[in-house]
């Protein structure tokens, strides 16, 4: 393995700001914020939108969508195309 063309992997927290639950783990992404761990270390934070706390494929729960509303909007901005 050639030296110092790799990045540099190390350990992580990933926060989930959906379900508010924090993973610990190691990867090569970098943050310049930090959180303190529950064993007393301080680490990277690195905050995610979803994750598997979060996803409704994970959850098994699904969001209810407005389908109706969203037809009526896509009626009301295309209903001149074509004519």
């Amino acid at each position: 393995m050639k030296a110092d063309i790799h990045p540099k992997y190390e350990t992580v927290v990933f926060r989930d700001l959906a379900s508010g639950v924090s993973f610990l783990t190691r990867s090569t992404i970098s943050s310049s914020k930090t959180i303190e761990w529950e064993d007393g270390n301080t680490y990277p934070v690195f905050d995610v939108e979803i994750s598997s706390e979060s996803h409704p494929f994970y959850t098994g729960k699904q969001r209810i969508m407005d389908a109706a509303g969203r037809v009526e909007r896509f009626n009301a901005r295309y209903k001149g195309f074509g004519a």
